[in-house]
Order: structure tokens, then C-alpha cells, then sequence
């Protein structure tokens, strides 16, 4: 577990899965053989595993204390989902819920749920099975889903154009069961948002768009101190060194990189601590400008 301080914001992670997904340059596409060689001191092992050039990332939650309120940032995966898209991590049967107990937190007591985006390893615990439905994990939880993401994932909106391939196809029908079993069942309790939403006097979420057209970051801003919590921005610390390189995730990849360098530059300029969604420990870092690219000053977390 991580935890650190923003201020009075009081900041740990909920780890549901670490380990390897895939070869590094399949999901940094644009990146090179010596990005990772020449950082390897520091990419592995939390990062990178140099003897099967595989990237390795964590799926977590962070949670936030703000204001007395306790704040979700993202959901991970989930348990008893069906996934086609990525069957490394379907059918979970994790205990990620006695892990969020392990750190004094309840279902009952969230009271807000962050979606920076709706990819299937950011929404999943916004839901549990109950017999043969799917229900609100947080009872009393207010989601907060952009509002672009629900419009353009939600299948009866038909935004999506038609898949061009099986990988496509495979990739449409996860995102389809991701919105029916981890978004419709909380849409009657969700804020759906644009542009910026405030949620209390240290943290506010904002439009990053790129990853997918929703994409979101979380900024907190607590006395001095300064956090934003970048989603997807970021997959891998090689993004840091190189912010013109996508994940292959990417729904829009021009908008990904020029979202991702203005966030890391406002990061640089304000000392903001960046919080990637899928770091392993240590899961955050500290970046300062570099020419047209960024270095890590320091690991948080």
C-alpha cells in the first residue's frame, strides 16, 4: 500500500491486481527497444521486466480523504466479470473489498466514486453481483462519469463507429458488457459532467480528453501542496520521458499526446505530484521540464 498527504487530503492505493499484460512496445507502441534498455535501473522490476521485455502495471483504486468525505478514484476490474477484450483479467474472484477494509474503508462509507474514464479496468467494483444482477458496491456512493464517455461508450448511442476487424469486434463487445454490468446499474445515482466539476474545496476533476473523448483528471489542491491524478494519461514511466508516445489504448491518439503534454507541463510548472492510474509501487512522481520532454525529479508513493 501507498500513502502520502496533499495537504489535509489524506492519499493511499487499493492494489486488486499487479503483474505483467503484455510485450512493452505492444503497449507503447512508438516507443523503442533502448527506452526501456537505457532505463532499466529504474523501470525494473516494479515497472518493466527486462527478462521477458513485458510491461508490468498495477490495477488500483486510490483513496482519498478529503473534507471528512471518503473519495474513490476509479474501480479497477472487478469480480465474476466476462471480459473477451482482455481474458488475462476476466473472471477475477479478488478480495478487494476486505483490502478497502484493510484501510478503514466500507462500502457504505464512500461517498463519491471517480470514473476518470469508462475503460473496463477503471469502472468495475462500481459494481457487484447479487445473485443474478448487478448492483451499486457504494450504497450511498454519488459516481461521477464524464459525461462524453457515457455518450460515446453507452451502445444504444451508437457513437462508435463499426469495428474493422475481430480484434475490434472483440474489443466493441467488452466495452458493451463493461457498460451494461459496471454503468447502467449507477446511472440513477450518477453526475454526469463536462467541461469541470467541483466536488469540495480541495479537489476538482477536469476534462483531459484523448484516452478516450472523457478522459479525466483529478486535481487537488490543499494548502501549498498540489496532486493530479491523470487516469490513463499515463500507462508507463517511458510516457514521462517521451509524453508524444501513446498507449495502445488510446481511443484518439493526436489528442492523447498533446492532453498529455499539456498535463505533465501544468504538473512541471506547479509542482504537481502526477498520479498515474496503473504505476506499481511507487505509483507516483514528481516531473520537471526538460527541453520538449520531462524528467522525474522524484518517486512518491
Amino acid at each position: 500500500m501507498s500513502s502520502f498527504a496533499v495537504g489535509s487530503v489524506e492519499v493511499c492505493n487499493v492494489v486488486e491486481w499487479v503483474g505483467e499484460i503484455a510485450p512493452a512496445r505492444t503497449v507503447i507502441p512508438d516507443s523503442r527497444a533502448e527506452d526501456w534498455a537505457d532505463n532499466e535501473s529504474w523501470l525494473a522490476p516494479s515497472h518493466w521486466n527486462p527478462a521477458t521485455d513485458r510491461y508490468r502495471a498495477a490495477v488500483q483504486t486510490w483513496v482519498l480523504r478529503s473534507e471528512g468525505a471518503v473519495v474513490l478514484v476509479d474501480t479497477g476490474v472487478g469480480n465474476d466479470r466476462h471480459r473477451p477484450q482482455v481474458p488475462l483479467l476476466a473472471q477475477l474472484h479478488t478480495d478487494f473489498l476486505d483490502r478497502l477494509a484493510t484501510v478503514g474503508v466500507r462500502p457504505a462509507d464512500v461517498a463519491v466514486v471517480v470514473n476518470t474514464h469508462i475503460h473496463y479496468d477503471h469502472v468495475g467494483w462500481n459494481t457487484r453481483l447479487a445473485g443474478e444482477n448487478w448492483v451499486p458496491t457504494f450504497p450511498n456512493a454519488t459516481y461521477l462519469i464524464p459525461r462524453a464517455d457515457r455518450d460515446y461508450f453507452d451502445p444504444a448511442a451508437g457513437r462508435r463507429r463499426p469495428p474493422r476487424d475481430e480484434a475490434e469486434r472483440r474489443r466493441h463487445d467488452g466495452a458493451r458488457l463493461v457498460f451494461q454490468d459496471s454503468i447502467e446499474p449507477v446511472l440513477d445515482r450518477a453526475v454526469l459532467w463536462d467541461g469541470e466539476y467541483r466536488i469540495d474545496g480541495n479537489l476538482t476533476l477536469e476534462s483531459a480528453p484523448g484516452h478516450t473523448p472523457g478522459s479525466s483528471v483529478l486535481r487537488v489542491a490543499s494548502g501549498a501542496d498540489r496532486a493530479v491524478f491523470v487516469g490513463d494519461l499515463l500507462h508507463s514511466p517511458v510516457q514521462v520521458l517521451q509524453p508524444r508516445y501513446n498507449s495502445c489504448f488510446c481511443e484518439d491518439e493526436a489528442a492523447a499526446a498533446v492532453t498529455r503534454r499539456a498535463v505533465l507541463g501544468r504538473a512541471a510548472d506547479d509542482t504537481e505530484l502526477v498520479v498515474p492510474a496503473h504505476f506499481a509501487q511507487p505509483g507516483a512522481v514528481e516531473v520537471r521540464r526538460a527541453g520538449d520532454r520531462f524528467d522525474i525529479v522524484r518517486w512518491a508513493g
